[in-house]
């Protein structure tokens, strides 16, 4: 708006309402939360900013759009902004993205995320994935030290899909075998002594030396204790890959044998399955993005809405990953 506007649009606001002014006031304030929104993705984009295209370092500014600071590559001319090619492009309501950051750091549902922003329950929906697209994948890259291993089991879900491979549960139902079965996805847990943690999801039914030879290697020292129950495929594994290997007989009653347990990774579970609660069961294909939405919250490495938005186009500079 040009001066002269400005000033004549002053003017006017002495003849409005009451109404209108507190709807003037809720418009700027909406703007200045989106500002503030856009301020931060920006900074944060700006430590890794490149052409989406073919990955030049080479740009120069292109006017603004949306907000948001346009730049255009000097090699191969396409524009682009901080929030291109990143989750978080193409989203609207700039303004309530620090609000529904905080809904995620207080694990609320679709339902009650949608309410407190005023945004429709498919666009929480979309909007709790995309904002946790990059986030879940901050993870330790090697575990050290004592590791404590073990799985534990969720009832296959095919929430949402269209067509189903089996007669639909009730209410999510039960499983219809006893026990451990291929109704069930199995979730490997490792977890260090230093709170370190990484999960995999290895399949249907129960874990096998093979799927532990497909995970674990790469992401374990050679030279640590893995701690594990006394599931035989857990021994097989360490003596193949030569690995130090203590087992717990859970079965006989032992539960601790001085700093031999694995105590650590099953209050892990605990915690897990506890605050999936809240959700009333979700699609397995989605377990990884609350697997990784657990992680944050449990380690406590993202502690604001600001740091979480920060995350969600790809900066963790207040994350300290081994």
């Amino acid at each position: 708006m040009k001066a002269r506007e400005f000033e004549q649009f002053l003017g006017l606001v002495r003849y409005l309402s009451k109404r209108q002014r507190a709807k003037l006031s809720a418009t700027l304030n909406q703007a200045n939360e989106a500002d503030q929104a856009l301020a931060l993705v920006e900074s944060a984009a700006a430590q890794h900013l490149s052409c989406p295209r073919c990955s030049s370092g080479a740009y120069h500014r292109h006017g603004h759009a949306h907000g948001l600071q346009r730049f255009r590559c000097t090699e191969c001319g396409k524009t682009f902004n901080s929030l291109s090619s990143t989750p978080m492009a193409w989203l609207h309501y700039k303004f309530k993205w620090l609000d529904y950051s905080d809904c995620l750091l207080c694990s609320y549902t679709v339902r009650k995320a949608a309410a407190r922003c005023e945004i429709h329950k498919n666009t929480s929906f979309r909007w709790r994935h995309r904002f946790l697209s990059l986030p879940k994948t901050d993870r330790p890259h090697r575990l050290h030290g004592i590791t404590e291993a073990d799985e534990m089991y969720l009832l296959e879900s095919e929430k949402g899909a269209r067509n189903l491979g089996r007669p639909p549960r009730k209410r999510g139902g039960a499983a219809s075998q006893r026990g451990t079965s291929f109704e069930q996805v199995c979730i490997l847990v490792a977890r260090d002594r230093t709170g370190q943690t990484l999960d995999f999801i290895t399949g249907k039914g129960p874990v096998t030396k093979a799927q532990l030879k497909r995970y674990l290697p790469e992401v374990i020292d050679k030279d640590v204790l893995l701690v594990t129950d006394s599931n035989a495929s857990y021994r097989y594994f360490a003596r193949d890959i030569g690995l130090s290997h203590r087992a717990i007989n859970l079965s006989a009653g032992v539960r601790v044998d001085g700093a031999i347990h694995i105590q650590n990774v099953n209050a892990y579970h605990s915690r897990f399955r506890e605050w999936m609660t809240r959700f009333h069961g979700v699609a397995t294909h989605h377990l990884p993005t609350y697997l990784g939405w657990r992680w944050i919250l449990d380690a406590k490495r993202v502690r604001s809405p600001e740091a979480l938005l920060r995350s969600a186009v790809g900066a963790f500079p207040h994350f300290s990953v081994t």
